[in-house]
């Protein structure tokens, strides 16, 4: 059987479960959205763009779809009481919201823009897991995955505020493994590393402005960096996930699992 046509190999555990899903209108978001609904698994969305909501929503079934951005406390808490009263209970969220943030030195770059990524890349994770558990722990348990980045293990110049955020990502993950262990709750953080997509080729863009190079030499320059020298494609992120909130995964928590064909250095 050629690999195009190739079944999805079926994990356990996925069928019926009850899964939150931050910023599945497009990206990555929507690819792990693809993924659980492939596998059965019930969903509730939310994402800041209503088309790509709307979209996402039609094509895998998402019993719950609502506009709401991570960073704002009353559309997150809207978010889970819309759960709450239609799904009843939550067996795994997954903190997949976030944005690029500014890029530049750390000399002007705007404390706006800082706080902007910030909200959007940790904060929300706080919000969404704040509301969420209390669903799953009325559930008997279940998982949190949160969405890092390759940015969460190095320093990562001129992009100060998404790596402080994505290295935040890590310890929030990890404080949550020794805290909700003792309710059979797992968290554990995916790190993407360069990822297919418009949003990578923004930033590549943006990072080739502020150095002064092609955009061609930075996305070498790039390249280079990674061991298998190409660029993750966002479904790779999303089996990764599937297989974290599956009962595969069932006995993994407070890890940190790259996606990216081994990045070297930022």
């Amino acid at each position: 059987m050629s690999e195009a046509t190739e079944p999805e190999m079926r994990l356990p555990g996925l069928s019926g479960l009850r899964v939150a899903i931050t910023a599945a209108g497009g990206g990555i978001g929507l690819c792990i959205a693809r993924a659980l609904s492939d596998q059965g698994a019930r969903l509730a969305i939310c994402d800041v763009d209503p088309e790509g909501l709307s979209a996402a929503a039609a094509e895998t079934g998402a019993e719950i779809a609502e506009i709401a951005d991570v960073s704002d406390q009353a559309a997150v808490s809207g978010f889970f009481d819309n759960i709450s009263d239609r799904m009843g209970q939550l067996d795994a969220l997954v903190n997949n919201a976030g944005i690029a943030g500014p890029t530049g030195g750390v000399e002007v770059i705007e404390p706006a823009d800082w706080r902007r990524c910030i909200d959007v890349c940790l904060t929300g994770q706080f919000l969404c897991t704040h509301y969420a558990v209390p669903l799953i722990k009325a559930a008997g348990g279940g998982s949190i995955v949160n969405i890092s980045s390759a940015a969460g293990r190095f320093g990562y110049a001129f992009r100060t505020p998404y790596a402080s955020a994505k290295w935040g990502v890590i310890g929030f993950t990890q404080s949550l493994a020794k805290e909700l262990g003792p309710d059979n709750i797992r968290a554990n953080a995916v790190l993407p590393g360069i990822i297919e997509g418009p949003r990578m080729e923004g930033v590549i863009a943006a990072r080739a402005q502020q150095m002064d190079v092609s955009h061609d030499e930075m996305k070498a320059e790039y390249l280079s960096r990674i061991s298998l020298r190409r660029m993750t494609p966002p479904e790779d992120v999303a089996k990764m996930v599937a297989f974290l909130v599956s009962a595969a995964g069932q006995n993994l928590s407070g890890q940190s699992f790259p996606v990216d064909g081994n990045v070297e250095a930022l």
